[in-house]
């Protein structure tokens, strides 16, 4: 059996005397779609904030690829091919969609030319492709998300972690976010680990999933069984 790509081990966050996470251990295969979903306040998003350093883990491990990367420098992390996308698009809402696609690429003073190639071709595969001279603050929040995620692909990471990509856009982007995503997975063998409210996309994306309620995991597995886990439906609706 291959070794996971991104293992998680008895994770812990505090804030002061608050436990936001208490000690979350999971495990993504190689190639898998791994889903991560439980009510407001579970501890996804500083789940995700932990793992990809943004925030320093009070206790526990995260490896990454074989390697320990637990409180690393978010870009030595995202050097080591983990992407990033965040709830709330980041882009650069004065610069054309190309000139955002090309930001990562700066650091490393890669020729215009060389990188521009790639750009458009991401662009293309998310049907940006029309739009790549417009400024980004005028297109909608949805097409912000696919603009950041492409964004990410620019360097083409193993793991990509999709923090609500489907939430506030209209069900033509979720369907084309959701085949965006399938189409890596089997193409290119991407690795996923994604947070989402919103179930039918969960279902048919996600081959495992992991469900979060105040810190803690209080279920995993397939998306049919987890939705019928009497634990899961509790967190989510009480008695």
């Amino acid at each position: 059996m291959s070794a996971p790509v991104l293992a998680v081990e008895q994770l812990t966050k505090r804030f002061g005397g608050l436990t936001v996470l208490g000690g979350i251990t999971l495990e993504v295969a190689p190639g898998q779609i791994h889903g991560v979903i439980g009510p407001n306040g579970a501890g996804k998003t500083t789940l995700f904030n932990v793992i990809n350093g943004i925030y320093t883990a009070t206790s526990g491990r995260v490896v990454f690829r074989g390697r320990d990367i637990t409180n690393k420098a978010v870009s030595r992390i995202a050097g080591l091919g983990l992407g990033r996308t965040f709830q709330v698009a980041r882009v650069f809402n004065e610069m054309s969609l190309l000139d955002n696609m090309l930001v990562p690429t700066i650091p490393r003073r890669l020729p215009r030319r060389a990188v521009e190639g790639r750009a458009l071709a991401l662009l293309e595969l998310a049907g940006l492709a029309e739009l790549r001279h417009q400024v980004a603050i005028e297109i909608s929040g949805g097409q912000k998300k696919l603009l950041e995620f492409m964004r990410t692909m620019m360097f083409d990471p193993d793991m990509i972690l999709l923090d609500e990509p489907f939430g506030g856009i209209n069900p033509a982007l979720v369907d084309r976010l959701t085949e965006i995503v399938l189409q890596l997975n089997r193409e290119q063998g991407k690795t996923f680990l994604l947070i989402s409210h919103e179930m039918p996309s969960v279902m048919r994306l996600c081959e495992v999933v992991t469900v979060l309620a105040a810190g803690l995991t209080i279920a995993r597995g397939r998306p049919a069984e987890v939705r019928e886990d009497p634990a899961v439906i509790e967190a989510y609706l009480g008695h």
